[in-house]
């Protein structure tokens, strides 16, 4: 009996043995996979993300004077608990500015088992490069963009013979989703070089299309702009034809992926 067992297990090795050597290399992951991994990205994103509200949280007096300083009015609120929903708001703003590198580092972990390793030498770019436009681009919108536009505003309707009521939800509200916007717009470049990796563009194709981003980017600065003068659309329209041509330059530094063939013809993808 002892033998026999002996035997069986052996059986069994060797049969897992073959089984590893037969399994592709590249195999997939089954979609149970996926979705336990995506779990666990989230989770651990969810945790960091609770860690950095609750720090701002408790700084959320020092954050909202900072806020407060780009408004040449008083504030207002209409509800007893609209102060402590503004500071939940603002404390997860500033929370998830802090925790977005290890965002991008648990996004990057979930989709590099599927990236071959020259592809996966783009890590320490796409954190650290990802990290620093987006920063960039929210201080750029509080220092640059918020002053003019919110003095501009106010200054509008005071000449007017109207008097600012400012209430603290509207503004609140109106200055995040600016500096979001802000900051999501200035990661262009790195959606590019990605895009280049992917074999997807090129930067012969943008620099071929250039008039055209000048319009597309001149029509998203008149949209995301808050007032109507040229002078503000400039602050934006300025950045995002820069952050166009860092995108050009970064594809020639770290290269570009192989072009995408149409199947079946063998011809190279215009795009």
């Amino acid at each position: 009996m002892p033998r026999a067992r002996s035997k069986k297990k052996t059986v069994k090795k060797k049969m897992a043995s073959v089984w590893k050597k037969e399994k592709p290399p590249g195999s997939a992951m089954p979609i149970t996979g996926h979705l336990v991994e995506l779990r666990s990205r989230l989770i651990k994103s969810l945790i960091v993300l609770g860690i950095f509200c609750g720090i701002a949280l408790q700084e959320i007096d020092l954050i909202l004077k900072v806020l407060k300083r780009l408004l040449p009015a008083d504030l207002y609120f209409n509800s007893p608990s609209e102060v402590l929903w503004v500071s939940f708001k603002v404390a997860f703003f500033a929370g998830f500015i802090v925790s977005f590198p290890f965002v991008l580092f648990q996004v990057w972990k979930f989709i590099s088992p599927g990236l071959e390793p020259k592809e996966r030498k783009l890590f320490f770019p796409f954190i650290l490069g990802g990290s620093f436009f987006f920063v960039a681009g929210v201080l750029f919108c509080y220092f640059f963009v918020l002053p003019f536009a919110l003095s501009y505003l106010v200054q509008f309707g005071v000449e007017r013979g109207i008097k600012p009521q400012i209430i603290l939800t509207s503004y609140i509200d109106f200055i995040l989703k600016l500096m979001m916007a802000f900051g999501l717009i200035f990661m262009i470049p790195i959606a590019l070089i990605l895009l280049a990796k992917a074999g997807i563009i090129s930067s012969r194709v943008l620099v071929k299309n250039r008039r055209y981003a000048i319009l597309i980017n001149s029509l998203i600065a008149a949209v995301l702009t808050p007032t109507p003068d040229l002078f503000n659309m400039m602050l934006m329209l300025v950045p995002l034809l820069i952050l166009y041509e860092i995108g050009i330059w970064g594809i020639r530094l770290l290269g570009e992926g192989p072009s995408k063939t149409i199947k079946g013809s063998g011809k190279v993808s215009p795009v």
